[in-house]
């Protein structure tokens, strides 16, 4: 990845005598490796921040204007803090704009700034890049301000300027992987407690894959808005039989007793999520015993269940899957993201890698899709890279 401190200078022709200091931060994307397509807001996921991140650098100008800047892109935006909202033309200026938003509520308020932003994570394939960059320059201006907000309150503070500034509300479960990421280890997350339980990863002589389909992808959110009213509807007709908030009050062993009235179709979504609970605390518990024989099984019973009971895979990416399920020295394989195309993560020793890449080939040539892939590992969540002097704070 590029230096993003040089292209902020260059830029905006900071010289080096720290006449403006700079301050940069990180925040590292994110994949969820089981839970997805869960209760909303009240899943339970097993994740990992993973070691590709989005950067931001920050300074203060001596006007009062705020200027944005892609490296990657080449693109540039603006506009003043009295006009910030908002605009669906400046796309990934809008995380940054969130941030400020943020602070700017908290009564740190800066004249004008300057941002700059750079990153490696792949796009539009369910990483959580955008916000990874919001995260990304709420830690920078954390550190331009020296701020004195935890981690926590970054999180509840981010998700309400999420509501206030996009009108829409956000799942807290992607910020709270990209705060609590940590080198070789994976994430419980527990969404409604925002809790987290992190363990130490024993496969790291494994490698994990990121398959891009490279599938087009149509109509997604209306598949996805259905699959949540079935799971509503679900929760109206089970909450008859016993009391229940959730879907989590029937991830018991009376779930076939209290599911097998339902309508079929909302018999098989509602199924698909109780029983995906069950695998993340299966696939904790794996890890934790380094049980190398149960973890493929609840890896490859999630990517069925999300292809059987849910329905949001497809014969591309069920093929990938298949593909790495027989193989020998892979721990696991499955369908990552909103579904419909998108990526597949294959868990894959080191001696099997050459025999899945000639798969690979076979891929492109049936489907007529060129598939990309990006080796990731679990890792550190945001920091701040470098601080800036303390400024003085706008009244």
């Amino acid at each position: 990845m590029l230096d993003i401190g040089a292209a902020h200078r260059a830029e905006y022709e900071i010289g080096e005598d720290q006449s403006a200091p700079v301050t940069i931060a990180e925040a590292p994307g994110r994949i969820h490796y089981l839970g997805e397509h869960g209760e909303p807001k009240m899943g339970l996921f097993f994740s990992s921040a993973i070691d590709r991140y989005a950067r931001v650098a920050v300074s203060l100008r001596k006007d009062n204007s705020l200027r944005f800047f892609a490296a990657d892109l080449g693109e540039r935006k603006r506009t003043t803090l009295i006009n910030l909202k908002y605009k669906r033309e400046d796309r990934w200026a809008n995380n940054i704009k969130v941030a400020i938003h943020l602070f700017a509520d908290m009564g740190f308020r800066a004249k004008g700034m300057n941002f700059t932003v750079a990153g490696d994570i792949p796009q539009q394939v369910g990483l959580a890049s955008s916000q990874a960059i919001e995260v990304a320059a709420v830690m920078a201006l954390k550190g331009l301000f020296h701020a004195p907000v935890s981690e926590k309150e970054l999180l509840t503070r981010l998700c309400a300027a999420q509501t206030d500034f996009f009108e829409r509300n956000p799942a807290p479960v992607d910020y709270q992987v990209i705060f609590s990421g940590k080198k070789d280890r994976f994430l419980v997350v527990d969404e409604p407690a925002l809790s987290v339980r992190k363990i130490k990863s024993p496969i790291t002589k494994y490698r994990i894959i990121l398959m891009d389909s490279r599938v087009p992808r149509m109509g997604v959110e209306d598949e996805l808005r259905e699959r949540r009213k079935d799971l509503k509807k679900g929760l109206e007709l089970l909450s008859r039989k016993k009391a229940g908030t959730s879907l989590r009050s029937f991830a018991g062993d009376d779930l076939v007793e209290y599911m097998g009235n339902l309508p079929e179709k909302i018999r098989r979504r509602c199924m698909h999520v109780v029983q995906e609970l069950r695998r993340v605390g299966e696939a904790a518990d794996a890890m934790e015993k380094n049980d190398m024989a149960a973890l493929p099984r609840v890896f490859f019973h999630s990517h069925e269940s999300l292809r059987d009971l849910y329905e949001v895979s497809c014969p591309e990416v069920d093929w990938l899957v298949k593909r790495a399920q027989e193989m020998e020295g892979v721990l696991g394989s499955r369908m990552t993201g909103q579904g419909f195309g998108g990526c597949t993560y294959t868990i894959i020793g080191e001696n099997a890698l050459e025999e899945y890449r000639k798969r690979l080939e076979d891929y492109e040539r049936i489907f007529g899709f060129h598939p990309l892939t990006h080796e990731i590992r679990p890792a550190p969540g945001a920091r701040i890279v470098s601080q800036a002097e303390h400024p003085r704070r706008e009244e």
